[in-house]
């Protein structure tokens, strides 16, 4: 018995041996590389794969790769977009050389374009979707991911606030479609949702007033971001919901991929300087003006100086990017570390971001159904911010101090060094100012998922995300007691000077069910569906610490020894909106018909507590088509490929109001309670009615055209309304949905083109162009906005939200000129006011051109905007000629222009101000060349120079057409005004790239 089990045993492990061996006999290893055919240069990020084999690899840096396959295999299919798929023979070697021919009707039709709980075949899209990948993004020193897009998609407006570093971004998708300030779109990273709030504590010094939001987008790295896909009609977003009335863009973030592990390092190094400077008298000129109007020579303090030479510098930026990936069929990593050093041209002002992520993919089980993934964003970023503010009062803010300081008043006293303040006067030295002002903010960000999924079927799935995102920021200020700005300056009864502590804290927590079933029906038929649940949770919390009254010692800022100030100078505030829930449920349908005929069914209901208790919630469907006309029998045109028409209409909301707002909201005082909004019941989203139709196509291989016609209405507009007396003591609104429509219209076009494929030169050439129609009307109300700030100007105002007029339209006075005899300012009609012009563009233009000779790239982007205006609040209240009276600086083109105008013309908020803000700018050009491997050293690499807003083209006269200062009032948001904001920079970046 015993012998018998050995012989047994034996035989098993000879049979067992022998499967072994034909296993392995029937697999080998392919290698090879892919290239491009014109320029020879390899391909990253190819797939390679055999018919009806498992697995797949993806090229590296240099497009090579290495795959195994059965031993049968004699041909394996390469396939990227924006290339023809290839099927090539195996070589006696077991080595395969493709070289991929570019095909523009390839790249459009076959890309796979992410949609909200999915993704799909660009061809068989029926809403309209732009898409922008890695490859095309903006280049140079970018903080955020909305400005890797800029000019990049027909109908998107992106503007930089300012030139400050890590600065907040205004994001309008189609025009606004709201009142109030819930215009920017709906940001989604890797199916987490963000929260559109920044976690960063306001600050509100005295006479410097209120200083600029924070950009929530911060957070991530650009490095780390694969593609972002821009969600603009109904078709695409409904199924946001509430959440998607003004667009969402959704961002995917780079994965790993098959293939050997790579290594990725890249490093840059630049400098930024002031793009623009304003033109004011020099101390000769300013000499030469006291005399010309008769003003005390005594202003002539003997100096020659430039304030802006002085708070201003040449300043460095610096950015390590390192990035590690890995993986095979059944598991899959990447991670990134990267640290941003941005100096600002303004003296003391920086923007550090340190980030890292990490993004892996699992498959689980012998049927590698189960699967896994992990995504986890982390970063800290680290400001000093610039006493700039939004609503500086007369004294201004920095800007407006350097502006106006006396050109010939030296900045310290030539004996001692000092700093010369003027002690009880308005006059405020810049650079005493910046000594004086310390500012700093921190914020730690963790974006966290897992996503388990199960492969029920080949055809159906199911997955679960769970994701928190947390955000906390922490703000330490304080203005030393030397400067003179009302009740900080020492005085003899009080020490003075002020500190304060900030606190903000952002926790969402999110749980997404989904079943996604992908399937031919029929050999003609084919339906991609997805159905699922949604939760998600939203706190924000915050409190603030100031006192005032210290004493000096040396450096040490104030907020460190605040016990030491005057107790009855200390302030404690704090504040916790209440918790937000969301609970919603979806389900989308895209049928394809015989590859010519699409069908899009969405529909999407949102519960949330914002809402009023009898509309708890709101339903958001949509339906679209569309007719891949190309693809019919009786369809001849063979320079016209892929054409389709497409047509949607549906429903997507707004809900953008406070959080409590239907319930009531009370603030807390030092030793009071008030209520200062009551409850509404009825209280529910503002909703967007969305038509569009579409038209795509390919024309000669070459040129992929996408036309769009669209047709937006926003009703039930969210707005606080006063309520009549008599009312409770301290009461003073309800939040109510009020009577009016935000009409938005326009027409996108978007052309994207091959125009040069030789061996050694390729141009590629993208122009999209947007023409848009903004109105308000069955608008019941009379509401102002744009409060014009400065000196002379309280309570001025410059826009009005009034029916049969544009969102935003501006009301002035019209100015007629200088009258000859008085030297005063005339205007129509006295102190009337009239409709004057519209802050929202009626085109917006970008144009992106990609050039290549050899190894040698050339990379650029414009963007532009027309027919809209700008107020330029900057001239009206910081160098108007009546600053000579006060010891103040001038705009040099006021002086000698022949008007007439005395020193005694008050200043006034009016058309004289109002410019036109037409401009085309060069927002960044790259040249890069391509070092190709490095034996023994790297696989590739690549070194290249940016520059970014290198020119702009305009007649606005201020610092910057792309400016969008806040100047709301009650929460009302302003739009196109500027206000001496952090002028723009101008950004020169040299770098190199290695893959390992």
């Amino acid at each position: 018995m015993k012998q018998k089990t050995t012989i047994y045993a034996c035989a098993l492990l000879l049979t067992f041996m022998g499967l072994f061996s034909t296993v392995m006999a029937q697999n080998k290893t392919v290698t090879g590389k892919v290239t491009d055919a014109k320029t020879n240069a390899g391909i990253e990020g190819a797939m390679v794969k055999a018919k009806k084999a498992t697995a797949t690899a993806t090229t590296g840096a240099d497009g090579s790769f290495s795959i195994v396959v059965p031993e049968a295999t004699t041909s394996l299919m390469v396939q990227i977009k924006g290339y023809d798929n290839q099927t090539l023979a195996i070589g006696a070697n077991n080595e395969v050389m493709v070289a991929l021919e570019s095909n523009a009707a390839s790249a459009s039709n076959n890309d796979v374009v992410v949609i909200g709980y999915g993704s799909a075949r660009k061809k068989d899209l029926t809403g309209a979707v732009g898409s922008v990948g890695a490859k095309d993004f903006n280049r140079g020193v970018v903080t955020s991911p909305d400005q890797l897009i800029q000019g990049k998609v027909a109908g998107v407006q992106v503007i930089t606030n300012s030139g400050a570093p890590g600065a907040a971004v205004t994001v309008r998708i189609r025009g606004a479609s709201s009142i109030r300030g819930g215009n920017s779109p709906l940001f989604v990273v890797d199916g987490v949702i963000l929260d559109s709030r920044s976690s960063k504590p306001g600050l509100n010094v005295s006479d410097l007033n209120n200083s600029p939001e924070g950009n929530p987008l911060n957070f991530l790295n650009p490095d780390d971001i694969a593609s972002m896909d821009v969600l603009k009609d109904a078709s695409a977003a409904a199924i946001y919901g509430s959440r998607g009335a003004n667009g969402v863009v959704i961002i995917t973030t780079k994965k790993g991929s098959n293939g050997a592990p790579k290594l990725d390092f890249g490093f840059s190094y630049g400098v930024s300087s002031i793009a623009k400077r304003l033109k004011v008298l020099t101390g000769a000129e300013y000499r030469a003006a006291l005399t010309a109007y008769g003003q005390p020579l005594t202003n002539d303090k003997g100096a020659n100086v430039d304030a802006f030479d002085e708070i201003t510098r040449v300043a460095p930026t610096s950015k390590i990017n390192v990035a590690f990936s890995s993986g095979n069929e059944n598991a899959k990593t990447r991670i990134s570390l990267s640290v941003l050093d941005q100096q600002g041209f303004i003296d003391k002002t920086s923007f550090k971001k340190y980030t890292a992520g990490l993004n892996s993919s699992y498959k689980f089980l012998e049927s590698k159904k189960l699967g896994v993934d992990f995504n986890v964003i982390t970063s800290q970023t680290d400001e000093n911010i610039a006493p700039i503010t939004n609503d500086g009062g007369a004294k201004g803010s920095l800007i407006g101090m350097a502006l106006q300081w006396n050109p010939t008043k030296p900045f310290r006293n030539a004996t001692t060094g000092a700093l010369n303040i003027d002690i009880g006067g308005d006059q405020i030295n810049p650079v005493a100012m910046i000594d004086a002002y310390n500012d700093r903010n921190k914020t730690t960000a963790v974006v966290a998922s897992i996503a388990p999924s199960y492969k029920i079927t080949k055809d159906l799935e199911y997955k679960v995300l769970l994701s928190v995102n947390y955000n906390a920021s922490v703000r330490k200020s304080f203005v030393r007691n030397t400067i003179n700005l009302d009740g900080i300056q020492r005085t003899a009864s009080d020490l003075n000077g002020v500190a304060s502590i900030g606190n903000g804290e952002l926790l969402t927590k999110q749980v997404t069910h989904t079943l996604s079933y992908n399937k031919s029906l029929t050999s003609k038929v084919a339906l991609n569906a997805v159905a699922g649940y949604e939760f998600q949770r939203y706190d924000f919390n915050g409190s603030a610490t100031s006192a005032k009254d210290f004493e000096n010692y040396g450096d040490i800022p104030y907020y460190n020894y605040m016990q030491f100030s005057n107790p009855a100078k200390r302030t404690f505030t704090s504040f916790a909106e209440p918790t937000v829930d969301l609970q919603s449920y979806f389900a989308r349908g895209i049928f394809n018909i015989d590859g010519k005929y699409s069908i899009t069914g969405t529909v999407r209901a949102d519960g949330s507590s914002k809402f009023g208790a009898n509309n708890k919630y709101g339903f958001f469907p949509s339906i679209a088509g569309a007719w891949n006309i190309g693809n019919e029998k009786f369809f001849k045109v063979k320079s016209l490929s892929n054409f389709k028409l497409r047509a949607s209409y549906g429903i997507t909301g707004n809900q953008e109001f406070p959080a409590g707002a239907s319930r009531g909201l009370y603030s807390f005082g030092q030793n009071s309670i008030q209520q200062f909004s009551f409850g509404n019941p009825d209280l529910k989203w503002e909703s967007t009615n969305t038509a569009n139709f579409g038209i795509d196509g390919t024309i000669a291989n070459k040129i992929n055209f996408n036309i769009d016609i669209f047709s937006r209405v926003t009703n039930d507009l969210i707005f606080p309304v006063e309520l009549a007396d008599p009312v409770p003591a301290g009461s003073a609104v309800t939040w109510k949905n009020i009577p009016g429509k935000i009409k938005n219209s326009g027409v996108e076009i978007n052309l994207n083109g091959n125009v040069v494929r030789k061996k050694d030169f390729t141009l590629d050439l993208g122009v999209n162009v947007t023409f848009l129609k903004n109105k308000l009307t069955d608008f019941l109300y009379e509401i102002r906005t744009g409060a014009v700030g400065g000196q002379g100007l309280s309570g001025a105002f410059a826009q009005l939200l009034k029916n049969d007029q544009p969102l935003n339209v501006f009301y002035l006075k019209k100015y007629q000129g200088i009258d000859k005899a008085s030297g005063i300012a005339n205007y129509q009609d006295g102190d009337a006011k009239f409709f004057v012009g519209s802050p929202n563009p009626t085109m917006l233009l970008g144009i992106n051109i990609n050039a290549s000779y050899k190894a040698l790239t050339f990379a650029c982007n414009f963007n532009g905007a027309f027919g809209h205006m700008i107020y330029n609040n900057t001239a009206n209240a910081t160098v108007s000629l009546n600053n000579l009276k006060s010891d103040r600086n001038v705009a040099k083109s006021l002086i000698g222009t022949g008007t007439g105008e005395t020193l005694a013309n008050p200043t006034s908020a009016s058309t004289r101000y109002l410019e036109k803000g037409d401009y085309v700018k060069l927002g960044n050009a790259t040249l890069s060349y391509s070092l190709g491997p490095i034996k023994k050293i790297a696989k590739s690499a690549n070194v290249f120079i940016t520059g970014q807003n290198l020119f702009v083209i305009t007649k606005y006269t201020g610092f910057d057409p792309e400016v969008n200062t806040n100047k709301g009032i009650g929460n009302i948001p302003s739009f196109g005004m500027e206000y001496t904001p952090y002028p723009a920079a101008r950004i020169i970046n040299f770098g190199v790239n290695f893959s390992f």
